[in-house]
């Protein structure tokens, strides 16, 4: 990168009232290092996801696996690429 210019700025994570309240249940210090892992991932590149197929009216959800923390994660990004989770899944 040239001298003075920085790297892409990370979108911001927001969580859904359901996911927040998976969240409050998760105890383990493995999957809150699997699902911290996840959401650094997405917050660099919110399109990494693969979209899923569905209603196209709103924002268009998307999941996000990571294989080596067996971790799903699915969410949508706003205008304002904001990442919302709606949901963690473990696989």
């Amino acid at each position: 990168m040239p001298p003075g210019t920085h790297g892409p700025r990370r979108a911001r994570i927001a969580f859904s009232d359901s996911a927040a309240k998976q969240l409050e249940n998760i105890t383990s210090e493995a999957d809150i290092h699997a699902l911290d892992r996840a959401l650094v991932v997405i917050s660099v590149d919110p399109d990494v996801g693969e979209p899923l197929p569905g209603d196209t009216t709103g924002p268009q959800l998307r999941q996000y696996a990571d294989e080596v923390e067996s971790v799903r994660v699915l969410y949508f990004v706003t205008a304002l690429r904001t990442v919302v989770v709606v949901a963690y899944i473990e696989v």
